[in-house]
C-alpha cells in the first residue's frame, strides 16, 4: 500500500467516475484501475463497487477511506514539519449542531491556515449524521450535547462506533425569543409562559427520536410545534411568528444578530439532570491533526 494509491482512491471517491479521476490526477484511466484493483487485492476489501452506470463506495470502502484521509492528512502534516513545505492543501471538516461558537473556531481555522490551498467543511446537520461522519471518518470532529436523559443512548451509539466523548463545558436551559418578544423582559421564564407560542427545533430524519433531538426537554408536550432543518430560517420564525426555543443560551450576536436574545429558564426546570454538557467526539482509532487541535483550542477561547 502507497500513499499514492491512497491519494488515488479519494480522488476516485470525490469526483465519482474513474474518467474524472485519472484526468484529475494526470494518469491514464487503465493505470487507475489498476492501482486501485492492486489496492483492494492487497488489503482485502472491495473499496468501490462496480455497476453499468459506474462506481460507488462500497459499505466498507466507506470506513476505508476514512482511514485513508487520516494517513494522508497525517503525512501533510510530516511533510510541513520535516520538509519545510506547505504539505498540500489543508483540509479538514467538522460536523456540528446548529452551535454559533462551532462556527466562530471554523472562522478562526481558516483565517489561521486558509491561505492560498484549503478544502475545508462544517456541517451543521443531524445529530445521528454527527456521529455517522466522525464514525467514517469525514469528519475529524463532531459537536453535540450530552445530558440524564439521552446520555444512556447516546454513550451506547458512540461506543458501538468506536468514539469517544470529551465535554467543553456545562450550560444550563435557556430560551431563544426574539427581543421583541412578550416575555423578552422577563428574567426567568417557566413553560407554562411559553405555552401560548409555537415551539421550534431542528428535524432529526429518520432518527427524529427524543434521544437525537438538539433541544433539552424534547419529550415535554406542546400545542404548537415547528421543526425546521437550518438555523437562519429558525431565528426567523422566532422573529415571525414569536416562537422560541430551548437550548444552552450560548449566542453570539455578530452572527445571529441583534433580535435574538437568550432568556434563562425558571428555577423549577434548573435542575442537575437538565444541564446539558457540550463537548466534541472523536474517533478511537485517530488522533487529532494540526488542524483539529487548533479548532479545540478556538472552540474553547469562544465557550
Amino acid at each position: 500500500m502507497t500513499l499514492q494509491q491512497l491519494k488515488y482512491v479519494t480522488v476516485v471517491a470525490q469526483t465519482g467516475t474513474i474518467t474524472e479521476a485519472a484526468a484529475k490526477l494526470y494518469i491514464s484511466q487503465p493505470s487507475l484501475t489498476n492501482a486501485i484493483h492492486e489496492l483492494e487485492k492487497e488489503m482485502n476489501v472491495q473499496i468501490f463497487n462496480r455497476t453499468n452506470k459506474g462506481i460507488c463506495l462500497s459499505k466498507e470502502g466507506e470506513d476505508f477511506l476514512g482511514y485513508a484521509r487520516q494517513v494522508l492528512e497525517q503525512a501533510a502534516i510530516l511533510e510541513d514539519k520535516y520538509k519545510g513545505s506547505d504539505g498540500g492543501k489543508k483540509q479538514f471538516c467538522v460536523s456540528t449542531q446548529h452551535y454559533s461558537f462551532a462556527v466562530n473556531a471554523f472562522i478562526d481555522l481558516i483565517k489561521k491556515y486558509g491561505q492560498e490551498e484549503y478544502d475545508f467543511s462544517i456541517r451543521e446537520t443531524q445529530t445521528y449524521e454527527i456521529i455517522e461522519d466522525v464514525a467514517r471518518m469525514r469528519s475529524e470532529i463532531g459537536i453535540l450535547f450530552l445530558n440524564d436523559f439521552n446520555k444512556v443512548v447516546l454513550y451506547k451509539i458512540l461506543k458501538s462506533h468506536h468514539l469517544e466523548f470529551h465535554s467543553l463545558f456545562v450550560a444550563t436551559p435557556h430560551v431563544f425569543i426574539s427581543r421583541r418578544h412578550p416575555l423578552a423582559d422577563k428574567k426567568f421564564i417557566t413553560n407554562q409562559e411559553l405555552e401560548p407560542y409555537p415551539y421550534l427545533s431542528f428535524e432529526q430524519g429518520e432518527h427524529n427520536s427524543f434521544y437525537f433531538s438538539e433541544e433539552i426537554f424534547s419529550v415535554s408536550e406542546r400545542k404548537k410545534n415547528i421543526r425546521v432543518r437550518d438555523r437562519a430560517t429558525l431565528f426567523n420564525l422566532l422573529i415571525g411568528l414569536n416562537g422560541y426555543t430551548i437550548c444552552s443560551g450560548v449566542i453570539d450576536k455578530k452572527l445571529n444578530g441583534k433580535d435574538i436574545i437568550a432568556v434563562p429558564m425558571a428555577e423549577e426546570e434548573n435542575s442537575l439532570k437538565n444541564e446539558m454538557h457540550i463537548g466534541y467526539v472523536t474517533h478511537c482509532k485517530g488522533c487529532l491533526s494540526k488542524l483539529g487541535n487548533t479548532y479545540i483550542e478556538s472552540l474553547k477561547k469562544y465557550i
